[in-house]
């Protein structure tokens, strides 16, 4: 595996610059309560630096009416499908209007739990075994294969939504019920007992790891937006070549799904002290308990800074959306 390459920033150094900034927030996946939050926080730093930024609930208008706006780039808080997915990226390269994080196929991948892991092991990164279940009786063909404890979850959700532990086989068939309630196919996955520890990264760059710690079963909903007795240590390890292996796998794991701008990598690691990559998330949370402006305050970097070199992100998908005026034929 070789190490990727730097993604570049550009550097923005006035608010007008922006233009006119839609924040977009809320929208109908199961994550929005968590979006709404995330949204009003970017907002009031946005605007506490100077830029021109109004907030956009998909919710309440459509893209038809954004399109008549006039906004001139989007600041993307819309967790989970509809705006982390791919779809809203998607509608907004149709029109022409930059946006922040990653592009189209890279959402889209990194949404997508089963393609992410598929890619994850071409290139040789490490993620817990799985198998990818459609009925919930083809669970028991992966808890004779890994034994208890499991992990059962959604293929395309965030925020541990629809996501069990399970210990054992009474517990099966709930929690495959649960994951494959959403419309789409589930993942029983090898349960990696030890270290759960996330790394950021922003502009090319990985930000301090953290390692968290949870008295609930795992870090789940509830440990990552609603509980004050989650624990995090940042930086995860006080140990510096463990701590550059987290950054290194951080980076080649954005990299292997063409993810750009800024995002979070989380990793499992068991008694052997290797991390696995469990996943990418390209649109992470940005509440009072989110895992990246830790990070980046750890790094020096405030809550209204980050949103700034955020919004940064929008200015580099300006050079990949096509002009105005190309047929969709190719014409």
């Amino acid at each position: 595996m070789t190490a990727p390459a730097a993604e570049a920033r550009v550097t923005v150094s006035s608010a007008v610059d922006f233009g006119r900034v839609a924040v977009f927030y809320g929208g109908f996946s199961s994550e929005r309560e968590v979006s709404l939050d995330s949204g009003a926080a970017v907002l009031q730093a946005l605007r506490a630096r100077g830029i021109d930024a109004s907030g956009w609930d998909p919710a309440d208008a459509g893209m038809q009416e954004f399109a008549a706006a006039g906004f001139d780039r989007v600041w993307n808080a819309l967790h989970g499908p509809g705006g982390e997915d791919g779809a809203l990226q998607g509608a907004l390269h149709w029109l022409n209007t930059p946006f922040t994080g990653s592009d189209v196929l890279a959402s889209a991948l990194a949404m997508d739990k089963v393609r992410s892991k598929n890619l994850f092991r071409h290139a040789g990164i490490a993620t817990p075994d799985y198998y990818v279940i459609t009925q919930p009786r083809e669970a028991l063909v992966a808890a004779e294969a890994f034994s208890y404890p499991l992990v059962l979850k959604p293929a395309g959700q965030g925020s541990s939504v629809g996501m069990t532990k399970v210990f054992e086989e009474s517990e099966l068939r709930a929690a495959a019920e649960l994951a494959l309630g959403f419309g789409e196919p589930a993942l029983v996955e090898r349960c990696i007992v030890g270290s759960e520890v996330t790394v950021a990264v922003l502009q090319g760059q990985p930000l301090p790891s953290i390692r968290i710690e949870t008295p609930r079963v795992f870090y789940d909903y509830r440990a990552k937006y609603e509980s004050d007795s989650t624990r995090y240590i940042c930086p995860g390890t006080d140990e510096p070549e463990l701590e550059q292996r987290y950054h290194d796998l951080a980076l080649a794991a954005f990299e292997v799904l063409g993810c750009s701008g800024w995002g979070r990598v989380d990793f499992m690691t068991g008694e052997d002290h290797k991390p696995m990559v469990l996943e990418v998330n390209t649109v992470p949370g940005m509440t009072s308990h989110s895992l990246v402006p830790m990070a980046a305050s750890k790094a020096g970097i405030d809550f209204e800074e980050l949103c700034w070199r955020i919004l940064e992100t929008s200015v580099l998908a300006e050079n990949a959306i096509q002009p105005e005026g190309v047929a969709a034929n190719g014409a």
